[in-house]
């Protein structure tokens, strides 16, 4: 299991994981995975909660498999619990990040939704829509360059740094679908390119 720890977690760290929860769900603008380089700093660097590969097999199990995206945070809260010492815990962890991750954000975006549906011929609604993409994005480009340097730099495995930059590439210039370039990498990777 990708080196477990053994920690102990007790009712206050529970209350504690639940609410960074609630409070990441209000930052997460560009879905909870906008907010992985946080989720980064409490689990792993600051409560030891999760080892670095567990950080990153969450993200990259639930970004292969099929389903919602927001699934990680799931995983993150499985392994929490595992590391904690029981498949009870595991399930609690599910519960309390999932939960913290899904409500406040749901119910501010049907909520926000109604409005600027209402109002979406408003000039600053139209310019929040336009203002949010950089946000988004860097945030985006935050989680990939955490996962991404976790392995080790461009020195160290220079052939993967150079696909994802041809990638990033083709798609930015050409018409090219992304289900290509993805069909791409996976055989690069099956062969042992990268």
């Amino acid at each position: 299991m990708n080196g477990a720890l053994h920690i102990s977690l007790d009712w206050h760290d529970w209350l504690n994981l639940f609410g960074h929860y609630l409070l990441l769900s209000l930052m997460s603008l560009g879905g909870a995975i906008s907010t992985t380089s946080e989720m980064h700093r409490f689990l792993v660097e600051q409560h030891g909660w999760l080892t670095q590969a567990q950080f990153n097999d969450s993200i990259a199990i639930a970004q292969a498999a099929p389903g919602p995206n927001v699934l990680f945070v799931a995983l993150m809260g499985w392994y929490v619990g595992i590391n904690a010492g029981s498949t009870t815990a595991a399930l609690l962890g599910v519960l309390v990040t999932m939960t913290g991750i899904l409500l406040p954000s749901t119910i501010f975006t049907y909520q926000v939704a109604q409005w600027g549906q209402r109002n979406r011929e408003l000039r600053p609604v139209r310019a929040f829509k336009q203002g949010m993409a950089p946000v988004v994005i860097a945030l985006l480009l935050s989680t990939a360059w955490i996962l991404a340097t976790s392995a080790g730099g461009p020195g160290v495995h220079w052939p993967l740094w150079l696909l994802a930059l041809v990638s990033c590439l083709l798609i930015w210039r050409t018409r090219l679908h992304l289900l290509w370039v993805l069909g791409a990498g996976a055989l690069l990777g099956a062969l042992g390119i990268v």
